[in-house]
C-alpha cells in the first residue's frame, strides 16, 4: 500500500463524517455564495477543526475564490484542499543534525505514547540511526517493562532504573550511554503527566536541565502524544503542555479510530505547534510522518488515485 493510500484508508472514518459532508456539500451547491460559506463553516466546526480555525479557513477560502475567479462550487473543493494544506504546512521535519539528537517525549497516560516511542524507535533504526531509549516514566514498572519489550523489538540500547527511581537519574545515565555509544539519537519516555499535576512538571523541569548540562549542543525535540479521539480536548491539552514544556512538535495517534480528523488543523492554526507525525493504525509502520498536503487531499478524494 502506497503512502497516500495509507494516510486515505486511516482518514476513513473522517473522510466519511463530517469531511464527506462537505464533500457532498460542494456537490448540492449550484452557485459560490455566502450560504455556502456558512454552511461549510458550521461543517468545520462539527469535524473538530474548532471555531476561530472554521472560521480562518473560510476567510481564507473567500479570498482564494476572488482570487482565482472560481465560479463552480466544485472548484471551491479544490482551493479548500490548497487551504488546509498550507495553514498546516511547516516545520513537518524533525531536527537531528546532531549526535545524538534528543527526541523527548510527553503526554498524559492512554494516549498511545508508550506505542508512539516504539515505533519511532523502529522508524529510526531503519534509517540507519543508532538509538538509545532512556526509560524515565519511573512511576509503572509496567511503563519500563513495555519500553523494554520495544527495546528489543526494535533493536535498540535502552537505559533503565527500578520502579520509583529519580526519572533525572536516567536520564543522566542514558545521556552519558548515549554519548560513550555513538548514538545518533536519545529518545526519553516521561511518566503520563496531566498538566494540573505541578510535582510533574517541576520533574519535567529536572530533566530538561539535566539535558542543558550533559548535552547543551544537542538538537532537541519535544513531541506531545496526543490521541485524536479526544478532538477538541486535545487541543486544550496541547495548549496547555505548551505553556510549560517548550513543544517542538506533535504525534497524533488513533486518527484510523476517530471522525475527528479535523482536529489536526486546528492543533496547527490556534497553537503554531506542527503536528510531526500521525498513527493510523496498528501495525509498526502505522506511525507516518505528517504531510499536510497528502493529509488534505486525503479528506476529500477518493483511493486509488496515488500520489503526486
Amino acid at each position: 500500500m502506497g503512502f497516500f493510500d495509507k494516510i486515505l484508508q486511516g482518514l476513513k472514518k473522517t473522510k466519511e463524517g463530517i469531511f464527506g459532508q462537505i464533500d457532498a456539500l460542494f456537490k448540492r451547491f449550484t452557485r459560490i455564495d455566502e450560504e455556502l460559506f456558512e454552511e461549510l463553516e458550521e461543517l468545520l466546526i462539527a469535524a473538530d477543526c474548532g471555531a476561530l480555525t472554521a472560521d480562518e479557513i473560510c476567510t481564507r477560502l473567500r479570498s482564494e475564490v476572488k482570487r482565482t475567479g472560481a465560479k463552480e462550487p466544485g472548484d471551491v473543493k479544490d482551493l479548500l484542499v490548497e487551504v488546509i494544506s498550507d495553514m498546516m504546512s511547516g516545520e513537518q521535519e524533525l531536527r537531528m543534525t546532531t549526535r545524538p539528537s534528543v527526541v523527548l517525549v510527553i503526554g498524559v497516560n492512554g494516549v498511545g505514547k508508550t506505542t508512539t516511542i516504539g515505533k519511532l524507535c523502529a522508524r529510526f533504526k531503519a534509517e540507519g540511526k543508532k538509538t538509545v531509549i532512556a526509560a524515565a516514566d519511573t512511576f509503572r514498572a509496567a511503563a519500563i517493562e513495555q519500553m523494554d519489550i520495544w527495546a528489543k523489538r526494535s533493536g535498540c540500547d535502552i537505559v533503565k532504573h527500578s520502579e520509583g527511581s529519580d526519572p533525572a537519574a536516567v536520564v543522566f545515565d542514558a545521556a552519558s550511554a548515549a554519548r560513550a555509544r555513538g548514538a545518533d539519537v536519545l529518545i526519553i519516555d516521561t511518566a503520563g503527566r496531566l498538566h494540573n499535576k505541578k510535582y510533574l512538571m517541576d520533574e519535567l523541569g529536572k530533566i530538561s536541565r539535566v539535558l542543558d548540562r550533559e548535552l547543551p549542543d544537542s538538537d532537541r525535540e519535544v513531541l506531545l502524544v496526543l490521541d485524536a479521539t479526544t478532538g477538541q480536548n486535545a487541543v486544550n491539552q496541547a495548549r496547555a503542555f505548551k505553556e510549560t514544556a517548550g513543544l517542538t512538535g506533535i504525534v497524533l495517534t488513533k486518527l484510523d479510530g476517530t471522525a475527528r480528523g479535523g482536529v489536526v488543523i486546528a492543533i496547527k492554526e490556534e497553537l503554531g505547534v506542527p503536528v510531526k507525525y500521525i498513527g493510523v493504525g496498528e501495525q509498526i509502520d502505522d506511525l507516518q510522518p505528517f504531510e499536510p498536503r497528502a493529509f488534505a487531499r486525503a479528506l476529500f478524494e477518493e483511493s486509488g488515485m496515488g500520489e503526486q
